[in-house]
């Protein structure tokens, strides 16, 4: 699965828009963003649909969620507040 391209971050930028709103987050790169100088969040895209890597609750591996769709970016705002402590 590749990194998300300049198309899908087209696709997801009203999602990203609402990330960089998250206190505590730091976009790098589009659609690659940090916590301090840790990876927390970045996006990949394949023929299945697009998907988000969010670091995991206890600090440790990314956990791959579906952000094709409205619900899973509402989940993936959720996750990333609850994470962040915001």
């Amino acid at each position: 699965m590749k990194h998300a391209g300049q198309d899908a971050l087209d696709a997801l930028e009203p999602l990203l828009g609402s990330l960089r709103a998250l206190p505590g987050l730091k976009e790098k790169a589009r659609g690659t963003f940090y916590v301090k100088s840790r990876a927390f969040l970045h996006f990949h895209e394949d023929p299945k649909g697009l998907f988000a890597d969010i670091r995991g609750a206890d600090g440790g591996d990314f956990e791959r969620l579906d952000v094709t769709s409205e619900a899973g970016r509402a989940q993936l705002i959720a996750l990333a507040r609850q994470r962040l402590g915001a």
